[in-house]
C-alpha cells in the first residue's frame, strides 16, 4: 500500500487546514487508519484514528475538539480536518494504514506509512 499526504502549509494561529490521504494501486478499506506528527527535534506522535469502517475514532488529547479524521473508501482517501491551529501543532505530519486491530497509538503498530506534509502555524 502506497500513501500519499497532501494539504499542508502556512497558516496564521486560529486558521484550518484539511490534510488528505489517498493510495494508489490496493484499496484502504480493510485498513485502519491514523495520523501522525512529528515537530522539529522530537519523536513522532499519535494525533488520531479511525477504524477501517469509520466507526470508531480515536484523539490525542492535545488534539480533541479541534481536529477531525474521517474517511471516505469509496474514494480509498482519509482526511484530517484541522481547525484552530496553534504553533505547537507546526509539524510533518503523517498519515498511516494498519491491518491489526483498531486502537494503537504506537507508530510500531502501523505497517504502510506516506510520505509526510508539512503543516506550519504561525503566531
Amino acid at each position: 500500500v502506497q500513501l500519499q499526504a497532501s494539504g499542508g502549509g502556512l497558516v496564521q494561529a486560529g486558521e484550518s487546514l484539511r490534510l488528505s490521504c489517498a493510495t494508489s494501486g490496493r484499496t484502504l478499506r480493510s485498513y485502519n487508519m491514523g495520523w501522525f506528527r512529528q515537530a522539529p527535534g522530537k519523536e513522532r506522535e499519535f494525533v488520531a484514528a479511525i477504524s477501517s469502517s469509520g466507526g470508531l475514532k480515536m484523539y490525542a488529547e492535545s488534539v480533541k475538539g479541534r481536529f477531525t479524521i474521517s474517511r471516505d473508501n469509496a474514494e480509498n482517501t482519509g482526511y484530517l480536518q484541522m481547525n484552530s491551529l496553534k504553533p505547537e501543532d507546526t509539524a510533518v505530519y503523517y498519515c498511516a494504514a494498519d491491518l491489526g486491530l483498531f486502537g494503537s497509538v504506537a507508530t510500531g503498530s502501523y505497517d504502510y506509512w506516506g510520505q509526510g506534509t508539512l503543516v506550519t502555524v504561525s503566531s
